[in-house]
């Protein structure tokens, strides 16, 4: 799970500093009008973002707001990149990314000096951006899409849809090294509410898996708004704050509008994320490997080459959990220790359990999700409570993957 990639001569990964996008919006019918740069400016614009810490300036034409009117044309979108791509070539330091969804306007861009490419389709708008990025041997960042931008709902379609996209990137011949993920993080479709974001957020590390350079683009959007009811030129701090967290949480690069600001957060984040265990020697590796959800157990699984099958009966094996169960009598408290370490678990539980009966004590049981269900099905046809106690571990484990359950609450 540890990343280590080259773009364009810029060391991006996990031992790396965490890299800055300014956003270079030239797009009238952006959601932040106050973002919208005119020609003139372009330049001293783009100064001033690497003269604040932005190594990679990302230029779009062309807005991808759900609430965007006009739809402009690819005609417009060009004529508004060209002037620009030729003020930027060869007049500042920086690797230039280029914000479309369409290979000809991709070729266009690269052939005037343009260092990479970021489709918010994932390449799924048009079927010839991949062909163009082979050709050109250029990077790109990819977002979760499934047939429209960002609308993979949940943090499972947003995985699932990720690795679709490596997949057809493969397939097509592209070396999937140049790949960086962006999670599409934001109101992309209608039925996107907040709480799919918060899930993102929160479990950023998620996309570890793919150990791919993870980008997030946060910056003002409506997940901020959602917290905050606020304008977007008034969501500076909400989004300092997110991106802290997705920071914390192993994001890479972080696209922003606001470099000065974003680059005191960033730094400060990432002196305060781990690093991960990593021990190599004479040709041999061994790591630590933080996954946290059954399913990307399966995709690492898989990855290494493992069947299908294989892999769908290991998962469940590979992810632990810890319960705490309360107010109990010891009596129940050491039936259910037995019964988890014939399961190959354990449990923790007062030292005095064995010797008296109380009626309110508490145990820990540890085991992974396979055991813990295993349990809870041996629990239901025992004596006591032993049967409220099996529903209440099925339950509990139920929450714990349950979205509404974590994120939605009074804002």
């Amino acid at each position: 799970m540890f990343v280590d990639a080259d773009i364009c001569g810029l060391k991006v990964g996990d031992e790396h500093p965490v890299r800055i996008m300014g956003v270079i919006n030239l797009s009238q019918e952006s959601f932040y009008k106050s973002s919208v740069m005119n020609i003139d400016s372009i330049l001293e614009k783009a100064h001033g973002m690497v003269d604040d810490g932005a190594t990679i300036l990302d230029i779009g034409a062309r807005s991808t707001w759900l609430l965007a009117k006009p739809v402009i044309s690819r005609e417009e979108e060009m004529q508004r990149l060209v002037p620009a791509l030729d003020i930027l070539k060869d007049n500042v330091d920086v690797i230039i990314s280029v914000d479309t969804m369409f290979a000809d306007i991709a070729e266009k861009a690269l052939e005037l000096g343009a260092d990479m490419i970021n489709d918010v389709s994932g390449f799924k708008a048009d079927e010839r951006m991949l062909e163009v990025l082979v050709e050109h041997s250029c990077p790109a960042v990819a977002m979760a899409t499934e047939k429209i931008p960002g609308d993979p709902i949940g943090m499972e379609a947003i995985m699932e849809s990720l690795s679709d996209i490596i997949r057809q990137a493969h397939a097509k011949g592209m070396d999937t090294s140049k790949l960086v993920l962006d999670p599409a993080i934001g109101k992309w479709v209608p039925e996107k509410i907040p709480i799919y974001d918060f899930e993102t957020i929160d479990q950023f590390e998620r996309l570890k898996v793919f150990r791919k350079p993870l980008l997030a683009a946060i910056s003002r959007k409506s997940c901020i708004d959602a917290v905050l009811h606020r304008q977007p030129e008034e969501r500076l701090y909400g989004t300092l704050a997110a991106t802290a967290i997705v920071v914390h949480k192993g994001a890479h690069i972080i696209r922003t509008h606001d470099v000065p600001q974003t680059m005191d957060v960033v730094k400060v984040a990432a002196a305060m994320r781990s690093r991960q265990s990593v021990v190599k020697e004479n040709g041999f590796e061994v790591s630590v490997v933080n996954i946290l959800n059954p399913e990307d157990a399966v995709r690492s699984m898989k990855d290494m080459g493992v069947t299908v099958t294989g892999a769908q009966i290991m998962k469940k094996k590979s992810i632990s959990r810890v319960l705490r169960i309360s107010n109990i009598t010891t009596t129940e408290a050491l039936i259910i220790k037995q019964e988890i370490l014939a399961r190959g678990g354990d449990a923790a539980l007062e030292r005095d359990a064995v010797s008296h009966e109380t009626e309110n004590t508490d145990i820990l049981i540890m085991g992974t999700i396979l055991q813990l269900e295993k349990l809870a099905k041996k629990l239901e046809c025992q004596a006591r409570n032993l049967p409220a106690i099996s529903r209440m571990i099925l339950h509990t484990l139920q929450l714990d993957d349950n979205v509404e359950h974590r994120y939605l609450r009074e804002l």
